[in-house]
């Protein structure tokens, strides 16, 4: 269990003592001694030319952005109000469209805030500012692939996500001494502490104590990954066993056996409750079941209105919300959750910590694009899917490649649990 401690009573926030060598207290001490001050260093240090001259364009793309935005959704109300311009609440399209303008405005504000950090050099608040534009930015992207398809549009946001990520990883002096300090320990060849914590499962905790996982990378995408199997594996026995030993393909992806709502929503609850796994279990269960319902929500809505697609309704079950999620699964994520957070947790984070030191980073990046990859192809499969269904043009290389490859036939016989309805969709 979570609460429990190790090596002789060390809590995930201590250090474990009872086999540390002279030799490593000695490094540990040094590099500790040497942290503030080299933290304070990077704080201080300039970020690269190139990055300030990004923090121009972002702010004066910014200045240019605002105002327009601003100044058409102005006129945009006032031809509503003045009944130049028709606007149906009850469109879909239309209400897409609104959001993207309220979007659009928080982010082109935000983008002169981040600007003016990266110039005036404010590295750790800049950072922080590019952790808010990364969501931001993710849904100027889906809104984009909601309302327009899934096209060039996406390429401005899905460049900006990766400028954002470069940024924050340079401007982070957080992330800057972690990488110095990884690079301090292999060139002292320092292995016995890594098999230490491997042997007391400390490797991958919180350094502080105040949460029970390290929310770094390498553990957000393996916990990703494996949640994305044992998500997909759980789901097939249980329809198998409910629905009279009936086999069905419940794959989220083009390739592999990965449901990534098991792997989204794993990530989520454990984001969310890494400062709570001490807390009252019924705490845990209930903020569980809220972000469970709360995301299996948001994943149908954006599926239906993108692409027009129904991959599963609950319509008529106890306490479904327009049959995107209802009780019982709430019920059920709650369930999930509260195991996952106190009994799943710290044995996969023991079991993806053995990932041997010489290989866990290169592995990982390997694994990460492949997965980006399938992700990247399978959305790209099913706007050519809603393509073929709508009547749209299927002329150009891509779509004409998808048609071959991946056609109605096998999406349908891949996504066994959707339905494809594009009168459903969003686009304009």
């Amino acid at each position: 269990m979570l609460g429990e401690t190790v090596s002789g009573g060390s809590t995930p926030g201590e250090a474990v003592s009872g086999d540390v060598t002279p030799g490593e207290t000695a490094v540990v001490a040094d590099l500790a001694a040497d942290e503030i001050d080299e933290r304070a260093t990077l704080d201080s240090k300039r970020l690269p030319l190139i990055i300030r001259i990004y923090g121009l364009i972002v702010l004066l793309d910014g200045l240019a952005t605002l105002p327009i935005v601003v100044f058409s959704s102005i006129a945009a109300v006032k031809a509503i109000m003045a009944g130049e311009l028709a606007f149906d609440a009850m469109s879909l399209t239309a209400d897409l469209t609104a959001i993207q303008a309220v979007v659009l405005i928080v982010s082109a504000a935000a983008m002169i805030v981040f600007g003016i950090l990266l110039i005036r050099n404010r590295r750790r608040y800049a950072a922080r500012w590019a952790y808010v534009l990364m969501p931001i930015t993710l849904a100027e992207g889906m809104l984009s692939l909601a309302l327009e398809g899934l096209g060039l549009n996406i390429i401005p946001s899905g460049v900006r996500m990766v400028i954002l990520v470069a940024v924050s990883i340079a401007a982070d002096p957080a992330l800057i001494e972690e990488r110095r300090l990884q690079f301090a320990l292999k060139r002292m060849d320092d292995k016995d502490a890594y098999e230490r914590a491997v042997r007391t499962g400390t490797l991958g905790r919180d350094p502080s104590g105040k949460g029970y996982i390290s929310l770094d990378f390498f553990n957000i995408f393996w916990l990703f990954t494996v949640a994305c199997v044992f998500g997909l594996a759980i789901e097939t026995v249980y329809h198998f066993a409910m629905y009279h030993g009936e086999w069905q393909d419940r794959a989220g992806l083009l390739w592999g056996p990965f449901s990534p709502i098991y792997g989204c929503g794993a990530v989520l609850v454990t984001v969310a409750l890494n400062r709570l796994w001490k807390s009252n279990p019924f705490l845990i269960f209930c903020a569980s079941a809220l972000i469970g319902g709360a995301f299996e929500y948001a994943t149908s809505w954006f599926m239906e209105v993108a692409f027009g697609i129904t991959a599963w309704d609950y319509t008529g079950q106890w306490l479904s919300i327009d049959g995107r999620t209802s009780g019982k699964y709430m019920v059920f994520w709650g369930l999930i959750g509260l195991a996952w957070v106190h009994w799943i947790l710290p044995r996969l984070l023991r079991l993806i910590q053995r990932i041997p030191w010489k290989v866990r980073y290169s592995l990982t990046a390997v694994c990460a694009v492949l997965m980006i990859v399938d992700i990247v192809l399978t959305l790209m499969a099913l706007d050519c899917w809603y393509g073929r269904m709508a009547g749209l043009p299927q002329d150009s290389p891509v779509t004409a490649w998808f048609a071959r490859n991946f056609d109605n036939d096998f999406m349908a016989a891949r996504f066994q649990t959707m339905t494809l309805d594009p009168t459903k969709a969003g686009r304009v």
